[in-house]
């Protein structure tokens, strides 16, 4: 296989934008795969970072998937924001489907900050159902969903593992800082310093020609832009979250919950799947119906509350997951990542395919 390899049945090569696409050497299984699993690496990473999953979701599913891990924003790219990332992306995407005419559904599965650039890029893909546009470049052959479509495709699970979903600002968001509110300060004032305009998005200290800090605007149909319409699209969202160990996301911004919602997870220890500690099926919330949140004196702001009521207008599935157990728990950012596919627990193929939010048993 040209610039490729071949392990075990799987075939990984490396695509004209850099990125990896990752797919079964069978070729009766390559002609019947319908389904585009996006992988996005978080900061400083590549399209590598997902590759070991990437094969994994193949050989559960061979028939089933084309994986493509992304590489547009790859290392010191990852600093120029996400709004510009969640472009590069887009583009991205939608240069993998034009190369492949076969491809009806779509999911996402990104770590750390790619899952904020994976919500920003589904935006610049959504299309609104029965909308027609004779400047798509993508084939009108593929008819819109009824909560519409992403890049001219059914979108199917949008999942996020370790993902700070509500910002870094304080409230120990970052727990590397240990709750210090003088070290929250101090990093919320040099983010930018250090992370670029990234920085200055995830701790909500941007400033757009006035415009409310870009995570805020992400958790509603701003202007023109459908962002939370684009992530409801999608038929299941998972959010998999870090209780302790991960030192650059926090648990609650990962799991998108407040102090007062966080389980007390050392009573749900699962013992059916390793690694997972707990399960949470949230229902969507309608924001008008819902009473007044009472702000809790534990250090939480208001535009964290923005973001927490705003996400749970859509339904989600939380799972919550600890290495406390492992040799590796202190690394337990970037363990996340392929733990619950590397697994050698005899519970392997289920785990592998909650990663991309659906039993392998029932794959649709």
């Amino acid at each position: 296989m040209e610039n490729g390899t071949v392990e075990n049945g799987v075939c990984s090569s490396e695509s004209e934008n850099g990125g990896q696409d990752v797919r079964s050497c069978d070729e009766s299984d390559a002609s019947s795969y319908d389904h585009l699993v996006v992988m996005v690496h978080g900061i400083f990473g590549s399209a590598t970072d997902w590759k070991f999953a990437a094969e994994q979701f193949v050989r559960i599913l061979p028939d089933k998937v084309f994986v493509h891990c992304s590489e547009r924003n790859t290392a010191m790219l990852t600093l120029d924001g996400i709004d510009v990332m969640g472009d590069r992306l887009a583009g991205e995407v939608l240069h993998v489907i034009k190369q492949k005419p076969r491809l009806r559904k779509i999911s996402f599965v990104a770590h750390s900050l790619g899952g904020l650039v994976a919500r920003y890029a589904i935006e610049r893909l959504f299309r609104p159902p029965r909308r027609e546009n004779a400047e798509d470049v993508l084939p009108k052959s593929r008819v819109l969903q009824s909560k519409g479509a992403i890049a001219g495709l059914e979108p199917m699970n949008f999942i996020t593992v370790a993902t700070p979903h509500l910002g870094s600002r304080g409230n120990k968001q970052i727990p590397c800082l240990f709750g210090v509110i003088a070290l929250e300060k101090a990093a919320a004032l040099i983010g930018h310093w250090i992370f670029g305009r990234t920085g200055q998005q995830l701790f909500l200290a941007d400033d757009d020609d006035g415009k409310p800090p870009l995570l805020v605007r992400m958790v509603e149909d701003y202007g023109e832009c459908h962002f939370m319409s684009a992530l409801g699209s999608f038929k299941r969202r998972v959010a998999y979250s870090n209780v302790g160990y991960d030192h650059i996301v926090g648990w609650r911004t990962s799991s998108i919950r407040r102090n007062s919602e966080l389980p007390k997870w050392e009573d749900c220890l699962n013992d059916k799947y390793l690694h997972i500690v707990y399960e949470e099926h949230c229902k969507a919330h309608d924001i008008e119906q819902c009473e007044p949140i009472v702000m809790e004196d534990d250090g939480s702001d208001k535009l964290e509350e923005e973001l927490v009521t705003g996400l749970s207008r859509v339904s989600w599935e939380k799972v919550d997951v600890s290495f406390h157990s492992s040799r590796l728990r202190f690394s337990a950012h970037s363990v996340i990542q392929s733990s619950l596919v590397r697994s050698r627990h005899e519970k392997f193929p289920r785990v592998g395919a909650m990663v991309i939010g659906c039993p392998s048993s029932s794959y649709m």
